[in-house]
């Protein structure tokens, strides 16, 4: 059985907030055949994302200090910010994929917006099933965190040493599978899917960008996941840390789409959270890292990692 503080009043209050926030982000971040958002309007939503997260998290840290008192609300209020920071830093490499796609198959900003709604929609299905197996998991097999832990210790080398991969998208082998099985277009139709033509469906180059963002995720989430349950293994924080983070993603690609150049170094301080996060997780018969050191390890990485990266741009533009 999975130990949680979730309870139903929780969970329902959890889940309202969710469709009001889906609702928001669908009806009033822009409507069809309207242009993308501006860097500024980007700005101000995430920060509305953002701040929606935080009045959460106190409102549910309210509760708990209700219900259980000071301590047990201060510890996991603590594991759900720092589960959210995780998600958040780790969600920029998704957007950076997804900025990739977008410009191979050359779809024009004013057409991403359909494809990055599907997407963040996906990416909730996905998470959430994705967390209910991962925390049945580690209530049924409690060794299987030292798996993630190794994974994330191999994961974060692993993008530490990575090189560059500039081959072309269009090489990759699920890309020339998917060319291979659906009747495709040469080129886009506006936001449209599937168009009919001399009575035969046939599918667009945005199928195909779905299709790649849709399994991004799926590719990301196999860290980030792991990553939150050496913070928490209570289903409901895991969940509620990590949809919050994913409900700004449409807000975060549009605020990234024009500096993404501007953050090379990003990859290295997202790799040593990764090795951090799990060596903490192979160790932790041995070591007990309390959640809010481990917050504020994570914070001092990202710190640290935009303030050389500044340095290294500053040093960029003066040469």
């Amino acid at each position: 059985m999975m130990n949680s503080v979730g309870n139903p009043l929780l969970w329902g209050s959890f889940a309202v907030v969710v469709v009001i926030m889906l609702a928001i982000d669908m009806l009033l971040q822009g409507r069809k055949g309207e242009q993308s958002m501006t860097m500024k309007s980007a700005a101000l939503w995430s920060l509305l994302w953002v701040g929606l997260s935080l009045l959460f998290n106190y409102g549910f840290w309210w509760y708990l200090n209700g219900e259980f008192g000071r301590e047990v609300a201060d510890k996991q209020a603590l594991a759900f910010l720092t589960g959210y920071l995780i998600e958040k830093a780790l969600a920029v490499d998704n957007v950076f994929v997804w900025l990739m796609l977008f410009s191979y198959f050359s779809v024009p900003a004013s057409l991403q917006r359909r494809v990055l709604v599907y997407g963040v929609l996906g990416a909730i299905v996905l998470r959430t099933g994705m967390i209910f197996a991962g925390s049945w998991l580690v209530s049924e097999f409690s060794w299987i965190l030292y798996v993630f832990g190794a994974f994330l210790l191999f994961t974060g080398i692993k993008m530490a040493l990575a090189k560059e991969d500039d081959g072309a998208i269009g090489d990759k082998p699920i890309i020339r599978w998917l060319r291979g099985r659906l009747r495709m277009t040469d080129e886009l139709s506006g936001e449209k899917f599937f168009v009919r033509r001399n009575g035969l469906l046939y599918a667009t180059p945005l199928v195909l960008v779905l299709i790649m963002v849709e399994l991004s995720d799926v590719i990301f989430a196999v860290d980030s996941i792991p990553a939150i349950f050496a913070v928490t293994t209570d289903p409901f924080i895991v969940l509620t840390s990590n949809l919050f983070a994913i409900l700004g993603l449409r807000a975060m690609y549009f605020l990234l789409a024009n500096v993404a150049e501007r953050f090379s170094m990003l990859k290295y301080g997202l790799a040593v959270i990764l090795v951090f996060i799990g060596a903490k997780m192979l160790l932790l018969d041995l070591i007990h890292i309390p959640v809010g050191i481990s917050l504020g390890v994570v914070a001092s990485i990202l710190a640290l990692t935009l303030i050389i990266n500044a340095w290294v741009n500053y040093r960029n533009d003066k040469s």
